[in-house]
């Protein structure tokens, strides 16, 4: 049953941030059936199953005979807050949830269901603006959570300066700088993506810190150079692994003696067994991709070492976007 019925627990939480129920209740005495079914110009029937289906998933708490916000949803659930994660509930319930409706046909053809490859040359090319806009919101509220945890599994006190490639709107530098005062990070990524990065780094106050160059990890040829330490995230799963290679391959090049790779990612455990976390957004590259996969450990360690990294190692952790990062050192 649990297995079964999974999207229920999901849809309603879409559906009242589709309605901006938590943005509504933020900073009040809270809400009953009857005055959300008035706010919304609904009925009360429904209003009142939305409340205690919220309720039961811990999403507002009842206090007083009023449905209030509990604290997981005033902290991430309300627009304009510092870890809103809104932007990733509205990418799941508008791209990817109508993608994974059609997952035995992705299964069947090995083709992505959210765009078409006859079409677009990537799954960003031609996409609605808007939710394109709320994609790279949702990365970067996801990829801030993975990041802070990120910095505390792997040691970066030695680092100076780390060029982090395909690294869409900057959360990780943001953090990553924040938690180590003598770091400076370079974010890689395309034009488009760059200015956001730009504008994430502005708000956060680090333009000395942290700057963006726009480039192309397959189209242009090498990477920056000039950094000791470069951080792929949530990136190699997006490719097949002769393109993975590749990327790495230009990683290699770019490093001098002594730096390291490090692969942040959902990891799958070298038996194909899970973990689930790890098993299930591999299908979502299905899906969403026309090659990618969630890789192994092993996987990744026989690539560095192919490239001529050593000591190549895992440190497992656990964080919203990733469960451990395989890091590998240029002699």
């Amino acid at each position: 049953m649990q297995l079964t019925t999974g999207f229920w627990a999901f849809k309603t939480l879409a559906a009242a941030h589709e309605l901006d129920l938590f943005s509504r209740l933020a900073d009040t005495d809270g809400t009953t059936s009857a005055e959300l079914a008035e706010t919304l110009a609904i009925e009360e029937r429904p209003a009142e199953m939305l409340l205690t289906g919220c309720a039961a998933l811990g999403l507002l708490a009842k206090v007083g005979g009023r449905y209030r916000n509990s604290p997981l949803a005033e902290e991430f659930l309300v627009r304009g807050r510092p870890y809103y994660f809104g932007g990733w509930v509205e990418m799941l319930d508008r791209r990817l949830y109508p993608g994974w409706g059609r997952l035995t046909e992705a299964i069947r053809s090995n083709r992505p269901t959210t765009w078409d490859p006859e079409r677009q040359q990537s799954l960003f090319d031609g996409e609605d603006p808007e939710l394109l806009a709320v994609f790279w919101e949702a990365m970067h509220s996801l990829s801030t959570f993975t990041a802070r945890v990120l910095g505390q599994a792997v040691d970066l006190s030695e680092a100076r300066r780390l060029l982090d490639v395909g690294g869409g709107s900057g959360a990780f530098d943001i953090e990553l700088c924040r938690r180590y005062p003598g770091l400076t990070a370079t974010v890689y990524e395309l034009p488009k993506v760059a200015d956001i990065a730009a504008q994430k780094i502005k708000e956060a106050g680090l333009q000395d810190r942290v700057d963006t160059v726009s480039g192309d990890f397959f189209a242009d040829a090498p990477l920056p150079e000039g950094y000791d330490t470069i951080l792929l995230s949530m990136i190699l799963h997006d490719w097949s692994e002769e393109l993975g290679r590749a990327i790495l391959q230009k990683c290699w090049a770019a490093l001098p003696s002594g730096g390291r790779v490090i692969i942040s990612e959902l990891l799958v455990d070298d038996e194909r067994t899970g973990p689930p976390p790890a098993a299930l957004m591999s299908l979502n590259m299905l899906i969403e991709t026309a090659g990618g996969r969630n890789y192994t450990p092993a996987e990744y360690g026989s690539w560095l070492g192919d490239l001529g990294f050593r000591d190549v190692s895992t440190v497992w952790f656990e964080a919203a976007g990733a469960n451990g990062a395989v890091i590998g050192t240029k002699p």
